[in-house]
């Protein structure tokens, strides 16, 4: 099943997106007691996928696609949780050994942004970058959870950009890791969630990203140092995860501050990612 968001008069409905279009959720489901709304849907993980897999045959209340305002694949995320230098060949171009463990650290929910929303360039940033990344969604309630077990969990996957501006993470004296990551629109996610039956192995899609349609990054998701179930093995030994709480798992190499020379990103510019059979996520860089 795949999942998407989408504005209608300015909320924001949930969507499944299907061979003839896109099923309104709320107008298929009425007089039903399935979740309707992105965010009952992603409260309620795992449990309430069968019951939205019945509406898909539903050819009463399906929308064209085109005409549509895309929303953030998930839009309030309980916990933005990102691994750093967890692909082998990315951690030799930045200078970096491999690290013994995975490394962790947060976002919040003013970086989420939408497929084709416009990611704003203000007069605070010099080096951005982007890094195209496999995100899980988590789809029932995982704590102290076994690597074995750990992929039991996962209600989907979908695209991420986990855009940052270098200046402010570490080209300062005073490194800001939290604000060079976590600045507004700074994780566009989308277009769709894939559900973990549809989109496969997540140790064997291929993750590739095009600056301005030039192929900037192309790796399989296997050259990951940690996989998707030790990551979220390892962090539900410290915190317990909850349905819709997300994880974005790294990128590959190819970066702009692994190259030389570092032509970073301007207004103007385009990176766009696909992997797997999960979509294609694009966003615009444009003046503040």
């Amino acid at each position: 099943m795949r999942l998407l968001t989408y504005y209608e008069n300015d909320v924001l409905k949930l969507g499944i997106k299907v061979d003839g279009g896109v099923i309104d959720v709320a107008a298929a489901a009425q007089g039903s007691d399935l979740p309707t709304t992105p965010d009952a849907f992603f409260k309620a993980g795992l449990a309430a996928v069968a019951g939205l897999n019945t509406l898909t045959a539903d050819t009463k209340h399906l929308l064209d696609e085109a005409t549509l305002q895309i929303g953030p694949a998930v839009p309030n995320p309980g916990k933005i949780l990102c691994i750093g230098l967890n692909y082998r060949q990315h951690a030799i171009e930045t200078g970096n050994e491999f690290p013994a463990t995975p490394v962790v650290f947060g976002k919040f929910g003013n970086t989420i942004a939408a497929h084709h929303e416009d990611i704003p360039y203000t007069a605070e940033y010099s080096r951005l970058d982007y890094e195209a990344e496999l995100v899980v969604i988590i789809g029932k309630q995982a704590r102290n959870v076994s690597e074995e077990d750990a992929l039991d969990y996962v209600l989907g996957y979908c695209i991420g950009n986990d855009i940052s501006e270098r200046k402010l993470q570490s080209g300062l004296p005073a490194k800001q890791w939290l604000i060079g990551k976590s600045c507004d629109q700074f994780l566009p996610i989308g277009p769709y969630v894939v559900s973990a039956d549809e989109a496969g192995d997540p140790q064997d899609m291929m993750i590739q990203g095009w600056l301005n349609g030039e192929i900037r990054q192309s790796k399989n998701t296997s050259d990951m140092i940690f996989t998707v179930a030790q990551c979220i093995a390892y962090i539900s030994r410290f915190m317990t995860l909850e349905p819709g709480d997300i994880i974005s798992t790294g990128t590959p190499e190819g970066v702009i501050s692994g190259m030389d020379p570092k032509i970073w990103m301007k207004p103007g510019d385009e990176y766009s990612i696909e992997i797997g059979n999960l979509g294609r996520l694009s966003n615009k860089i444009v003046e503040a």
